[in-house]
């Protein structure tokens, strides 16, 4: 197992294949494919509702009925019921390339001619199809559709521009259209009786009547392409869309027999599917640009407008960045659009408004494309000043112009911020201040220049006497990053040399050469680390301070694409063309952990947390999470998780964050794993005096300790569990502390062992206690004064069960038949106040300890007070807490006073 778990994909809406719309009761709800799996939303709002299973190929053909959805991959078909899959059909040879439902059968034609007819009402039973037809050699099926009032027949278009009627019962074709010279590529029935429309290669829509083989009429499409998807309206008005392969709809009137609108660039790539609601005024269209829309006709004119809609990027993203402490990915793409993505709401995802492009675009009589703002190479972010101006500043192709962005409200920004205009050059590189009021840009040309966000007016550039041209760098600058007081600028050239800048006066305060090319920086705030990435493969570590090298990685066979510090500064995080995401340790200068994916990454993202990565792919147009094992775990270090110097195959996030089965074993180990054992090495690092030592365990365990009882009646269920009718036959058990299944001995067991339990009984009836391995371990780590082994065990326990195991040493009877030295309660409970004595003295595990005292003292509070055998050791526990923690919140309070000065303070 590895630190980084595939997790799920984002920024999906649709693929190229055809949607399914089903009504259920008063809402409509539309299936669409995504790659290996599809998703369904709710029409209402385009909202999210179902995740699909992940199937071994790229969905070919869907279709729906009711909680059934089925799905053509390769040559078999699944059918899922809801989001599980529940039968397999496998019975075509060839790959599936459509499916139609027909009553309570599927229609499955495959592209060597075959039909077969499944039956889904009894799927458990019977997984067989019941009928099969083979179509002529000379007949290649390209379409197929059911005309209305037509029992047990369907319509087959073809390749070849002929069409036949079939009967499905009798398998017999009953009928064969000539056609009209042209590859038929979709057909739907009309409402009218007997009226089919075709849609051809060509690009000429043919209304046909079946009954007389007639044609009713004939509409040709202005521009170039196919006709790739029609649909008639059922609400009354007599309307046909056709969508082809440029992207434009265009809405027919049947009755004028003419063209009555045109929604230019309704898609900015070829339209898959259109289909109108049923009775409403509602169209719904999908693109292979990743996006459905829909559109309702409800003007004066007759015109449609733009409903609403779902998008995601069009072509794959080039960057990608947290944002809002984790919960929002900014990305930027090749289709020209920069995006937020949600990762906990999938509804609140949305592109970045460029002011009114659509406007603009009628206006100038141009392409929306052709006015979008070019591709983002570069950018940067800074929450802090988010409610006062724009925060993002954006680098674009071959631009000498760098845009703002606030995030607010979403929208572009009013500055553009120009460096250098007496001889511009493409800005490369861009850096936002840690106090959000500055944007520091650098050129092609080796210019850098500072700007206010707040006005947009030029505060300075940075010059090097010693250059020939008076400017920063003698090449292109790479990178530029700001330290977290605004002392320091550091600036990267192409030609390997970093300089380290006054921020204020602009004046070079150092420099040292790399040695190399360098392709890209970056800068860590609070280490004071900067990472290059160089030609030769190379990631160098320097001190910024002490101007020297302290880090050295190699690793990468081919071109290093991205690289990102941990919020921390412990691990560096590398992605390459050669398909592997590394992750070094900075502290033990090493590689811990190396996976490879099918499709190189392009660029990554962890989040503050350190809980997900991002990660952007090649020829991907979706953004893929990765989840951080080590953050959801009780492990005590990551020894057990990453894979050190060997490379692991892992597969890539698929849309849906379930495992089926036959895909939980995701990574594949290339080679041989070698031990490394971090663990130990942090061990024997000595406790420095006057400080603590931190548990490393993920924040909710502990945190849940201490509001147990809050959790406990946040889950309680509503009403008490009913008894089922038909009761199932148990076996008689005895409940264990372990949680592990003991059944009950036999009555006839021998006498011989009643006897030597009736010591034991005896005993139990008594005060004694059944000694649990919690307190075995607790007893045998005190008598050899080494809490270490008790330490690791119930940092294994979850919090309920270490709840449990502290309830159990609960003193419930208060009499006196006992004396208290004898009580077995009262020696457990001074032996934990040994153990917290004692790890509060060394200050190790500290926030865990604490959170366990607060839950020891929460249950044998009362017991503490009354009994005085215990009240000298919580004494000392006072007293050594007192001693302790007054040190450690000095400290605290110290740092929080100064985080908080240079946070508030504003820097002009």
């Amino acid at each position: 197992m590895g630190i980084f778990e595939p997790f799920r994909a984002i920024g999906y809406i649709t693929t190229n294949v055809p949607f399914s719309v089903q009504r259920l009761g008063t809402e409509t709800f539309v299936t669409v494919a995504v790659g290996k799996a599809f998703q369904v939303y709710n029409c209402a709002k385009l909202s999210l509702v179902l995740v699909g299973p992940q199937f071994p190929k790229k969905i070919r053909a869907l279709a729906s009925y009711r909680e059934y959805t089925f799905a053509a991959y390769g040559s078999d078909i699944a059918v899922v019921k809801r989001a599980h899959q529940v039968a397999t059909w496998s019975g075509h040879s060839a790959k599936v390339n459509q499916l139609l439902l027909f009553g309570e059968h599927i229609l499955s034609v495959d592209v060597e001619g075959n039909i077969f007819i499944w039956q889904f009402k009894g799927i458990d039973k019977n997984p067989a199809p019941i009928g099969h037809i083979k179509l002529e050699d000379k007949f290649s099926p390209s379409c197929i559709m059911h005309p209305d009032t037509y029992l047990n027949k369907v319509i087959l278009g073809s390749q070849e521009g002929s069409l036949q009627l079939w009967n499905i019962s009798t398998k017999e074709k009953i009928y064969e259209f000539k056609g009209w010279g042209s590859s038929i590529t979709c057909c739907v029935s009309s409402p009218a009786l007997d009226v089919i429309a075709a849609g051809c290669a060509d690009g000429k829509i043919h209304v046909h009547n079946l009954r007389y083989d007639e044609e009713v009429a004939t509409f040709s499409h202005s521009t170039r392409g196919a006709v790739n998807a029609l649909s008639f309206s059922t609400d009354g008005q007599p309307l046909l869309a056709s969508g082809g392969s440029s992207g434009v709809i265009s809405i027919w009137n049947l009755e004028k027999r003419r063209l009555q609108s045109v929604i230019k660039e309704a898609h900015d790539s070829s339209i898959v599917s259109l289909q109108f609601f049923a009775n409403e005024p509602v169209l719904m269209s999908s693109s292979a640009d990743n996006s459905i829309k829909m559109w309702i006709f409800d003007r004066s004119d007759g015109d449609p407008r733009l409903l609403r809609f779902r998008s995601g990027h069009s072509a794959p993203p080039l960057c990608i960045k947290f944002y809002a402490n984790g919960r929002h990915i900014l990305s930027a793409g090749q289709d020209r659009a920069f995006r937020l993505f949600s990762v906990v709401q999938d509804q609140q995802s949305r592109e970045l408004s460029q002011r009114h492009v659509s406007k603009r675009a009628r206006k100038l009589k141009l392409k929306e494309e052709e006015i979008k703002l070019k591709p983002v190479i570069a950018f940067d972010v800074a929450e802090i000043r988010e409610r006062d101006w724009c925060n993002v500043v954006t680098c674009h192709m071959d631009t000498p112009r760098a845009y703002v962005w606030r995030l607010q409200n979403f929208v572009l920004g009013e500055h553009i911020l120009a460096p250098c205009p007496e001889n511009p050059t493409p800005v490369k590189a861009c850096a936002i201040s840690a106090c959000g009021n500055f944007a520091v840009l650098g050129t092609a040309g080796g210019w850098i220049e500072r700007f206010n966000l707040q006005s947009g007016i030029s505060r300075g550039n940075y010059v090097d006497v010693l250059e020939v041209e008076s400017a920063a760098h003698d090449g292109e600058v790479i990178g530029i990053a700001c330290d977290a007081t605004n002392n320091i600028m550091i600036s990267a050239g192409y030609h390997g040399d970093v300089k380290v800048w006054d921020f204020k006066g602009r004046q070079l305060k150092y420099k040292w050469e790399v040695g190399c090319s360098l392709v890209k920086i970056v800068f860590h705030r609070s280490n004071g680390l900067l990472a290059t990435v160089a030609d030769d493969l190379v990631i160098r570590l320097f001190d910024v301070i002490a101007q020297r090298l302290v880090r050295k990685f190699e690793g990468h066979t081919d071109r290093i694409t991205d690289l990102c510090f941990s919020e921390d500064g412990k691990w560096l995080l590398t992605s390459s063309m050669d398909g592997t995401l590394r992750i070094w340790d900075v502290i033990l200068a090493r590689q811990i952990d190396a996976i490879q994916v099918a499709l190189s990454i392009t660029g990554l993202s962890l989040s503050p947390n350190m809980d997900i990565l991002a990660t952007s792919h090649v020829d991907q147009n979706g953004v893929y999470l990765w989840v951080n094992q080590a953050m959801f775990s009780g492990a005590a270090s990551f020894a057990s998780y990453g894979s050190g110097k060997e490379i692991v195959n892992v597969k890539m996030p698929s849309t849906s964050s379930e495992k089926d089965g036959e895909n939980s074993d995701t990574r594949t180990i290339i080679k041989p794993l070698e031990s490394s054992d971090t663990s130990q090495f942090l061990n024997s690092i000595p406790q420095i005096p006057d400080l603590v030592t931190l548990s490393l365990l993920p924040k909710s365990q502990w945190q849940s300790l201490i509001n147990l009882d809050i959790i406990k009646a946040r889950n309680k269920p509503i009403e008490p569990p009913k008894k089922p009718e038909n009761a199932p036959f148990f076996l008689p058990s005895i409940p264990s502390l372990s949680g592990e299944i003991v059944f009950k001995p036999s009555e006839g067991t021998n006498e011989e062992n009643n006897t030597q339990n009736t010591g034991l009984e005896v005993s139990s009836k008594k005060n004694d206690l059944p000694v649990s391995k919690f307190l075995q371990i607790l007893q045998s780590c005190a008598e050899k004064e080494n809490f270490a082994p008790f330490t690791d065990y119930i940092k294994s326990l979850s919090p309920s069960i270490l709840d449990m195991e502290l309830r159990m040493l609960q003193i419930i009877d208060d009499d006196d038949e006992q004396e208290p030295e004898k009580r077995q309660e009262l020696h457990f409970i001074e032996l934990l106040l040994d153990y917290f004595i004692h790890e509060l003295s060394c200050g190790t595990n500290f926030e865990y300890i604490q959170a366990l005292i607060t839950l020891f003292l929460k249950i044998h509070g009362e017991t503490v007070r009354c009994q005085s055998k215990v009240q000298e050791k919580a004494r000392k526990l006072l007293e050594v807490h007192s001693a302790v923690w007054p040190k450690i919140e000095e400290k605290i309070q110290s740092n929080i006073c100064m985080i908080a000065f240079f946070t508030n303070s504003q820097f002009f």
